[in-house]
């Protein structure tokens, strides 16, 4: 009895051991999280007001009070959804085929080893490349298109392995049914296995949407520059937030200092409130409401 219950303490003792480990990693992760968010909103406050979201920083000189970054609001917007556009649509059906049709074959396995590759491509890359084919050999001009293809290099293997995985996730047995009721294969897949994997489809889309928001180097290199408010992607210099923080963040006067920890807040208020939308929708949309 009394080794019985020696092995049982010594059982519970590792078991806290470990469980406090686990809580001090947690906080070791959390706690430079909650840093960096605490530092950008004490700081972008500063800011924020309506001025800073209705007006760019046209006519505002490097020194002067004011100026917003509403142009660069614009140029963020339209550049990831055009990003999202074309990278989304692509990597749905890469992973369908991957997890439906590829079979293993040699196909399939080139497939994913070019998505690892591209996994961990550097977002300059990706803007070199656009830089490279788009604005040196077709001649074309820098546009806010041009930053949205090189952001949707960088969306496409994050959208591509994640939705592959909840694909997977999903029950082979409800394929099985939908057989049996003579459903054919590329119905089956509209109706049951894409609505039931389409929660973690969506986070997977938003953490690729995440990561491209806030990508400097690919713009700097397709978007360019500038302080006017250009609403046509496809013509033009135009501006992004991240760029507007790098820009504002390399002047050496405080205005121009709180006007990057502004932009900055914004960012970070843009993209959860695209995650908020799309966790929404995937909500309505889920088969659990029937629809």
């Amino acid at each position: 009895m009394t080794a019985i219950q020696h092995i049982s303490t010594g059982r519970r003792v590792k078991d806290k051991i470990v469980q406090g480990l686990v809580y001090l990693a947690f906080a070791m992760a959390v706690i430079p999280l909650i840093s960096v968010l605490w530092l950008v909103i004490s700081n972008g406050m500063t800011r924020f007001d309506m001025e800073f979201l209705t007006h760019s920083m046209n006519g505002i000189g490097a020194r002067d009070a004011g100026g917003g970054a509403y142009h660069a609001i614009i140029g963020t917007l339209q550049q990831v959804l055009l990003a999202s556009l074309i990278s989304v649509p692509i990597g749905l059906f890469t992973a369908i085929y991957l997890v439906e049709y590829g079979n293993g074959g040699r196909l399939s396995r080139s497939i994913s080893f070019f998505v690892d590759v591209m996994t961990g491509v550097p977002s300059v890359v990706a803007g070199l490349f656009v830089f490279a084919f788009w604005v040196l050999f077709l001649g074309f001009a820098f546009s806010g298109w041009a930053g949205a293809v090189a952001l949707s290099i960088l969306m496409m293997p994050t959208v591509v392995r994640s939705a592959e995985e909840m694909l997977r996730l999903v029950p082979n047995d409800l394929r099985e049914a939908s057989y049996a009721l003579g459903v054919a294969k590329w119905r089956t897949i509209l109706k049951v296995v894409l609505p039931t994997a389409l929660t973690g489809i969506v986070t997977g889309v938003m953490l690729a949407v995440a990561r491209v928001a806030g990508e400097t180097a690919p713009l700097l290199l397709t978007v360019f520059f500038t302080n006017s408010i250009n609403n046509d992607p496809f013509n033009g210099p135009q501006m992004g937030l991240p760029l507007f923080v790098f820009d504002q963040a390399a002047r050496p006067n405080d205005t121009a200092i709180d006007r990057a920890w502004t932009g900055a807040l914004t960012l970070i208020l843009i993209v959860m409130l695209l995650n908020l939308v799309a966790r929404l929708i995937a909500w309505w949309r889920a088969p659990a409401r029937g629809r």
